[in-house]
């Protein structure tokens, strides 16, 4: 099921950011955990391709990402050799795909749930950040996907590892159905990818309801509710702790979004 935490305090955070847990084996604190953050909580997930595509994503996701593939080989000739590969770097330049974004920092989740491009309307609606479970993703997992991940003693797949277990859609659609699916760490492309500690999900054609799968697959999934009267206090202070546009998209485009932001002049002021 899905637990709701709504957060109306600053202090409220704290959970959400110090969310770990201590590893006798390791003596070390770890998380199992990925986040999402969203700027409206109205927002459904829904996958770029989905949005793109309607009703016809799964008839046209292969033209996509062959047309993709041809013509993206110029700038990274593997790229053929992979269907995964070409969903993730499609997903970076804007591709519509099946994927949809996470992050293993709570701060970058938070970034993404308080910041939107109109700041006009920081104030009009509350926001909210996901939360899931990687460990207990891979126990929904079929058979042979998780003796994949028992060889390496992890819950996260690289591109590598699904390349081995199947390089076909249809047949991944046929091994998740509506009941799992498998999250990935993409290759470290660029610095944005690093920079933004990014996870993907592989959401199968047939989980149009991703919510209703987390509520009624997942023990471990949270959404934390952010109220809107914290977003902008939020947004101050992870400019304060460098989380912003000048780290989340390295560059000159992200130095510009970061500078409009920070000179921003709210109505009433």
């Amino acid at each position: 099921m899905i637990h709701q935490v709504m957060i109306t305090e600053l202090d409220e955070l704290m959970p959400l950011l110090a969310d770990q847990e201590y590893r006798p084996d390791l003596k070390r604190n770890r998380t199992s955990y990925v986040y999402r953050g969203m700027p409206d909580t109205s927002f459904k997930m829904q996958t770029s391709l989905r949005r793109n595509c309607k009703e016809l994503s799964t008839q046209l996701e292969p033209s996509i990402l062959r047309n993709f593939a041809k013509y993206a080989v110029i700038d990274d000739p593997t790229i053929q050799h992979s269907v995964w590969r070409q969903m993730i770097v499609g997903q970076h330049y804007s591709l519509p795909t099946r994927l949809l974004d996470w992050t293993q920092s709570a701060l970058i989740a938070l970034h993404f749930a308080v910041t939107e491009e109109d700041l006009d309307r920081m104030n009009d609606h509350d926001c909210m950040v996901w939360r899931i479970d990687m460990r207990e993703m891979a126990g929904l997992l079929p058979q042979k996907y998780q003796q994949v991940l028992q060889k390496t003693q992890g819950s996260v797949f690289s591109v590598e590892m699904m390349n081995q277990i199947t390089n076909n859609l249809e047949e991944y659609d046929k091994d998740m159905g509506s009941s799992a699916m498998v999250v990935v760490e993409p290759p470290s492309i660029d610095a944005r990818i690093v920079n933004q500690y990014s996870f993907f999900s592989l959401v199968p054609s047939q989980m149009i309801d991703i919510e209703g799968f987390l509520d009624s697959r997942t023990d471990n999934t949270t959404q934390y509710i952010i109220d809107k009267s914290l977003r902008w206090r939020i947004r101050d202070m992870l400019d304060q702790l460098n989380i912003s546009e000048r780290i989340v998209y390295p560059g000159l485009s992200g130095l510009s979004k970061w500078i409009a932001r920070h000179y921003f002049v709210k109505e009433g002021n």
